[in-house]
């Protein structure tokens, strides 16, 4: 919470504010007020979430600047990353816990920074960014609450995060020098 704070202070002060995150479920009120006052001062999010999702986005005066995708494929994918620009001093954080009061109340869950610029650069790149890519097994969620398939723009590719992430990590990935 103090995070999506710092992100609303830093976009009042200097206009740069982001936050990502992706996780199974998005079902705690707390954490899903504390987006909409970040979207209300104009940070961009992006959120997927594969599962149940009860925030609404692009409602407007609530959640303009809130994009929030699904994925639902071969792989039951358990990666909860929290991403916070941070005014280019980015944070990425690891965890255990959707952002659930069963999970955030009555459990023992863990959130940990990723340290190393190398692992964190390849979260970002290999895991994060490549799902919020995804326009062909992504489904986005609407303001009402339903979703619609998201479909390429003219000029793009379909991009299919799961069959990348097959085919990359068969390959070897990417195996950056620490």
């Amino acid at each position: 919470m103090d995070r999506i704070g710092r992100e609303v202070s830093r976009h009042q002060e200097h206009g740069d504010g982001y936050l990502a995150f992706k996780m199974n479920a998005l079902v705690d009120k707390a954490c899903i007020q504390a987006l909409y006052a970040a979207s209300q001062a104009g940070v961009r999010i992006d959120l997927q979430i594969r599962g149940i999702c009860c925030l609404r986005p692009g409602v407007p005066g609530v959640s303009e600047t809130i994009n929030v995708t699904s994925i639902v494929g071969r792989f039951l994918e358990h990666a909860r990353i929290f991403y916070f620009r941070n005014g280019g001093n980015e944070e990425v954080l690891l965890g255990s816990a959707d952002l659930m009061p069963r999970n955030l109340d009555r459990r023992v869950e863990v959130l940990f920074p990723v340290i190393s610029p190398q692992l964190r650069q390849t979260v970002l790149d290999d895991i994060l960014k490549v799902h919020l890519r995804d326009n062909r097994q992504a489904r986005r969620l609407l303001p009402d609450g339903s979703y619609e398939r998201l479909q390429p723009e003219d000029d793009s590719e379909a991009f299919s995060s799961q069959e990348w992430l097959m085919a990359h990590w068969r390959e070897g990935g990417d195996r950056r020098e620490e």
